[in-house]
């Protein structure tokens, strides 16, 4: 799962989940700005192709890591 949060003052405002498919907004400000991204069909598919490019590439190296110190 590619999850990627945007925080202020230590208060999370956003949140896409590769999961959910979409940003979600936490605060007044964070709401305003997932509207925003979830409308541009081409920044929110940039941020569903992150989890191919950033989590399965790299979760059998995990994966293979984890077995050997274990």
């Amino acid at each position: 799962e590619y999850i990627r949060s945007s925080y202020y003052n230590k208060l999370e405002y956003t949140r896409f989940s590769s999961s959910v498919g979409k940003f979600v907004g936490f605060t007044e400000y964070g709401v305003k700005n997932a509207e925003y991204w979830n409308n541009d069909a081409s920044f929110l598919s940039a941020m569903k192709a992150q989890k191919e490019a950033v989590c399965l590439h790299n979760v059998q190296i995990k994966y293979d890591n984890m077995l050997t110190k274990s």
